[in-house]
């Protein structure tokens, strides 16, 4: 399964579309992203990054709705992980 994680857009380098990268927090975890696909995006924005891309800019409620379900899926899997319940 692949996924795409939100991250807010911090800082961006260059002019350039196809080479044009910026520096966005995933929740504390900074991390080096390209913006080819995504050339609109501005500091402060959020995008949806996928194996080191941004692939769309989404708005602060849509990012905040998929750090809830991915929350919610962490605790499925500590739940999972930990077995029945006695």
């Amino acid at each position: 399964m692949c996924l795409a994680i939100p991250g807010r857009v911090l800082s961006t380098v260059g002019d350039d579309p196809l080479t044009r990268v910026a520096r966005v927090d995933f929740g504390g975890i900074v991390k080096e992203i390209n913006l080819a696909f995504t050339p609109e995006a501005e500091i402060g924005d959020y995008v949806l990054v996928h194996v080191g891309f941004a692939i769309t800019v989404i708005d602060e409620a849509e990012a905040a709705r998929v750090f809830e379900h991915l929350e919610r899926i962490g605790e499925i899997e500590a739940e999972l992980e930990s077995g029945p319940a006695s």
